[in-house]
């Protein structure tokens, strides 16, 4: 039995129709990331929310916490990744002990899918139904992501994770902006083919769970099943060992002292992207629009062209950042694009007034959005020890791509109190100060070492490629 598992995870790396099924993953998943998360269903769920209670009235407490209209959005958002905490790191450690992580991934992948286009029924007074179908798909969409990045120090040599992560989030971000290009389409043109604006809504988010869905196949047709990274000790189940290798993965972190401070960083700093990603469409609508008294449908046709532009430049810029990175080293690079978003809340919170500036500030949002998190996520590759890949991006995916729940908890809090998009804006250039002083002080070539990662497999970088130092 152990020969066949051991044959089965030592398949070849670098096989470019494995990585093509893998990349087309990022594909098929940044419909979600995009039309739902980033462009619409926030400013939708938000004024259902505010049709029904006002426009920051309390929809219930939970002692002390409101939920009002204003941060219903981010407070669900905060709960998505706060669950996710207990799921991803125990799922992680299963699918290290089984041959089951291509299994498991497409189980998460179609819930979430089917959750993402139950959002069509969202209408009138269902906007908790919507919260709860956001919970499950959110949920299901970071159960995915960390399965699917266990697949990356499979697939390919440690001197190619660079390339491969950032040609996955580039043609994630192509994929997505298409889908968005449809939508933006069907949004605009809607009410003069007699759609509402509010129907061309949901059959949009409907669309991203029918796109996520079916183009996932593809990813799972090429992906190969590999045995388990670790045979399952004498005694235990699948269930019972991924809450004991849950323990295990946070005494091996303790051995990996620079991995830790380099997740201690990472949480910071992604946490400011993904707030700004997953809210920047609620601030702007509400901003730009409501508070000027113009009406919600606008500011949906204006979101949808942003977060098009978006999409299409990020493209390019995970492309440009892959060779800054090879320039002047990963840790480098990534330090460079958190520089820039603390500018860009800056910009946010004093002097955006215009839907131009909101257009030019959106431009650099994408020129440095897949750049930090490709990079990001390649660099964490190299620090995994042999064996845990699932078990350790499940503790990273807790902060990933999807949402994170330490900037929605401080941006809900300070829009619930100050009523202002503006300070909530502003607070999170903590999180990028954070991240940045930590990830200075972090050597990253240690990290990889300690971990036993090999820097090179078949051509040696220079040494600042993955650190800078």
């Amino acid at each position: 039995m152990a020969g066949p598992a051991m044959a089965a995870r030592s398949l070849p790396a670098n096989d470019r129709r494995e990585i093509f099924g893998w990349i087309m993953y990022d594909w098929a998943n940044s419909a979600f990331s995009t039309t739902v998360v980033a462009a619409l269903l926030g400013p939708y769920l938000t004024a259902l929310a505010q049709s029904a209670v006002g426009e920051n009235g309390t929809i219930f407490s939970l002692g002390p916490l409101a939920v009002t209209a204003k941060s219903l959005f981010p407070y669900t958002t905060s709960l998505s990744v706060f669950l996710q905490v207990f799921l991803l790191p125990i799922l992680g450690a299963i699918a290290d002990y089984s041959h089951l992580k291509k299994r498991l991934m497409a189980v998460f992948c179609f819930i979430g899918a089917a959750a993402t286009t139950l959002f069509f029924f969202v209408t009138g007074d269902l906007y908790l139904f919507g919260a709860l179908l956001f919970l499950i798909a959110n949920l299901s969409f970071g159960a995915s992501i960390v399965l699917y990045n266990a697949f990356l120090p499979e697939i390919c040599t440690a001197d190619q994770t660079d390339k491969v992560s950032s040609r996955g989030f580039a043609l994630g971000y192509l994929g997505g902006g298409l889908l968005l290009a449809a939508n933006l389409v069907l949004v605009l043109l809607g009410p003069k083919m007699g759609i509402s604006t509010s129907m061309a809504v949901r059959i949009s988010l409907a669309s991203a769970g029918l796109w996520w869905g079916l183009f996932s196949l593809l990813s799972f047709s090429r992906l190969r099943t590999r045995g388990p990274a670790r045979q399952l000790p004498a005694g235990q189940t699948y269930l019972t060992i991924g809450f004991t290798e849950l323990g295990a993965t946070f005494r091996e972190l303790v051995r990996l002292p620079y991995t830790v401070r380099y997740l201690l960083g990472y949480l910071f700093y992604n946490d400011g992207i993904q707030t700004v990603i997953s809210l920047a469409s609620v601030f702007l609508a509400q901003e730009l629009f409501v508070a000027k008294g113009l009406s919600n449908d606008d500011a949906q046709s204006f979101l949808l062209g942003v977060v098009l532009l978006v999409q299409f430049m990020a493209f390019a810029g995970a492309l440009l950042f892959e060779r800054i990175s090879a320039w002047v080293g990963t840790k480098r690079a990534i330090m460079s694009s958190l520089v820039i978003w603390s500018g860009v809340v800056i910009f946010a919170y004093g002097f955006l007034q215009t839907t131009t500036q909101a257009w030019g500030m959106s431009t650099v949002i994408a020129l440095v959005l897949g750049g930090s998190q490709a990079l990001s996520r390649s660099l964490f590759a190299r620090m995994i020890p042999p064996g845990r890949e699932a078990s350790f991006f499940g503790i990273y995916e807790i902060s990933e791509r999807g949402t994170s729940w330490i900037g929605p908890l401080i941006f809900g809090a300070v829009v619930a109190s100050t009523n202002s998009y503006r300070q909530a804006i502003l607070s999170l250039i903590a999180l990028f100060i954070v991240g940045i002083i930590v990830l200075a002080l972090t050597d990253t070539d240690r990290a990889i070492r300690d971990a036993h990662q090999p820097l090179v497999a078949e051509k040696a970088p220079e040494p600042a490629s993955t650190s800078g130092s």
